[in-house]
């Protein structure tokens, strides 16, 4: 992919994107690719350009997706990308952690600021309070819905935490790249249930069947399983 070109692409050309000042990494794929398919409405905290929830779409086509973000040019662009996918999602300028609405969700999704430091030139995942993040996400999860969330896993311990006050079922999922230890994580959990949590074994950043042909990490693992 060239940063020369308007355009790059995700999904193996499925998803297809604007160039901006934020531009969606792997993190985007593996995370869409980890929540469940089944979720009728979706909120995605943070949601940017638009990355996660246009590949989420991929998976499960019917679901009604709501975005969150803070920045209005982001929101901009990420009404752009969904246009060029022909794609719907209802847009909200706030902050997650004042926003102030009763509406639920099936689904809630987020890729956090989980970094600290000098902020970048987007502000992206730059020093923002993550257990406060994760608490008002999981605030807005329906009874019986699913929280997923990838993360870099020196803050798991963190997101973990958090999770389990109201959270059960809980999955893990490390990702690996060049290094002998988990550069992100994988987490999810669902509101109202009590069932253990789960270390799944870990995976390759650069899986070609997560990242190129569109499977789920559920299908994934499972070919896995049957090998």
């Amino acid at each position: 992919m060239s940063i020369k070109q308007e355009f790059f692409t995700l999904l193996g050309g499925r998803v297809k994107m604007r160039h901006s000042q934020y531009n969606p990494t792997s993190d985007a794929v593996w995370l869409a690719s980890f929540a469940p398919t089944s979720a009728k409405t979706v909120l995605d905290v943070g949601i940017g350009s638009g990355g996660v929830s246009l590949c989420l779409l991929q998976h499960n086509l019917h679901a009604q997706i709501t975005g969150l973000d803070l920045s209005r040019d982001m929101l901009d662009i990420c009404e752009q990308n969904a246009q060029l996918n022909n794609a719907q999602l209802h847009l909200i300028q706030d902050d997650i952690t004042t926003w102030r609405t009763d509406e639920t969700f099936d689904l809630v999704i987020t890729n956090p600021p989980y970094f600290y430091g000098t902020p970048a030139k987007h502000n992206a995942h730059h020093n923002t309070d993550l257990r406060l993040w994760v608490s008002r996400c999981i605030s807005r999860v329906r009874p019986m819905g699913t929280f997923c969330i990838i993360t870099d896993a020196a803050t798991t311990a963190t997101v973990i935490a958090e999770m389990a006050k109201k959270l059960g079922d809980i999955q893990i999922l490390p990702l690996f790249g060049a290094k002998d230890t988990a550069e992100r994580v994988l987490i999810s959990g669902r509101l109202g249930t009590r069932g253990v949590s789960v270390l799944h074994r870990g995976l390759p950043m650069n899986t070609r069947q997560i990242l190129w042909d569109g499977l789920t990490v559920a299908d994934f693992l499972s070919k896995l399983s049957q090998q």
